[in-house]
């Protein structure tokens, strides 16, 4: 991204801050928005989080800033109702000045709320919650347990939100929809792989009934529509300095879904013995330790306002999302490498057999994950 510093501060003086601003630089890797720090001085010195938003991946900007400004207001309420703070408890959007908006941009859906500009980047801006503490991995049943809390508490606080979302993501973990896509993918075999991949191929026949049925519970509204994050990595999860939930950030990906899918993601990433991309299967599998830990914390927060439908199919839920995985990898080997970045040769077939002997231990372990569900749901 090829911004000079004059025009990094021209973005940023489009938005409301308390002081002037006086420093911006990078902040994090940027895999998919490019994320700055901002420092102000002034009366009031504060720190704001600005990132230009992909709109590669996210094409619907408008919409999905709509989607975070509903939510963060409905969270807000809620912690002002408890006697919170809602600066730490709620991510808060920070707003356009009004001055720097035209009449087009001021009747947009969320327009006070991002700035584009000449190169048709967009951007926006929110404030930093000072004071707290992220993690990277969750690496030990402690922070399993509090990933569990984070998730659980934010899906609690939006079980009254009845509000549709915007779809920012085309068919985000509708399994119908991915079924659709790889249909479509090795029907084209576009690099020409398919011929070699008759067992891994049959990994995802094989199981296409058992998940299209999970689905059409969800279609059907047997499995109630919520409030999704879909990205409940721990390092989305802001902690204070004696380790309690603060909030959950990055919320671009929040849509109206299954709850369990939140669930889901979760329990494939923070159970997983193994890498994501392990080339030794030995060592992958799923720690029933750590989803003891997770479930949990998660039941702690949720089984008041789940349903029995929803509780019953928990376990499942992690089945659901690893298998989506494995297809997504699969998927994309097949057609040459164009959705998730490699790092050699074959890296995408790696990934579909690691993701799938995670499957096949969550198969294995089943019964197990179920009881451990149950326990904690009374």
């Amino acid at each position: 991204m090829n911004y000079t510093a004059e025009e990094m501060y021209a973005i940023a003086h489009k938005f409301e801050t308390t002081g002037n601003i006086a420093e911006i630089r990078p902040l994090g890797p940027g895999f998919i928005n490019d994320t700055f720090i901002v420092k102000t001085r002034g009366d009031n010195d504060a720190r704001y989080i600005l990132q230009r938003k992909n709109h590669n991946i996210f094409p619907d900007i408008p919409g999905m800033m709509k989607n975070i400004e509903l939510v963060t207001g409905h969270i807000r309420k809620k912690v002002l109702a408890e006697g919170g703070d809602p600066l730490r408890e709620v991510l808060t959007l920070t707003e356009r000045k009004p001055g720097s908006m035209t009449d087009e941009e001021r009747k947009a859906p969320s327009g006070h709320l991002y700035f584009r500009d000449e190169k048709g980047n967009y951007w926006t801006m929110c404030l930093f919650i000072e004071g707290s503490v992220t993690y990277e991995k969750a690496d030990t049943p402690e922070l399993c347990y509090k990933g569990g809390v984070g998730i659980g508490k934010f899906q609690a606080q939006l079980s009254d939100f009845t509000t549709p979302l915007n779809e920012t993501i085309k068919g985000f973990h509708n399994i119908r929809w991915r079924f659709t896509q790889w249909d479509e993918s090795v029907r084209k075999d576009a690099a020409g792989r398919v011929k070699d991949l008759a067992e891994e191929i049959g990994w995802i026949d094989a199981r296409r009934k058992e998940m299209l049925d999970f689905w059409s519970k969800v279609e059907d509204g047997t499995i109630p529509t919520r409030v999704t994050h879909n990205d409940t990595k721990i390092s989305n999860i802001l902690f204070d300095d004696k380790g309690d939930v603060l909030c959950v950030i990055d919320l671009d990906t929040c849509m109206s879904s299954t709850s369990l899918n939140d669930f889901g993601d979760a329990i494939r990433s923070y159970t997983n013995t193994g890498a994501e991309d392990d080339r030794n299967l030995d060592k992958v599998g799923i720690s029933l330790e750590m989803f003891e830990a997770y479930t949990r914390g998660y039941l702690s927060q949720r089984k008041d306002n789940l349903t029995a439908s929803e509780i019953g199919s928990l376990a499942f839920s992690a089945r659901y999302i690893t298998f989506e995985q494995v297809l997504r990898f699969l998927m994309d080997y097949i057609d040459g490498d164009k959705y998730y970045k490699t790092a050699y040769p074959g890296h995408n077939l790696v990934r579909t057999h690691a993701q799938y002997k995670l499957l096949l231990s969550m198969e294995e372990n089943y019964d197990a994950m179920r009881k451990i569900v149950e326990k904690y749901a009374e």
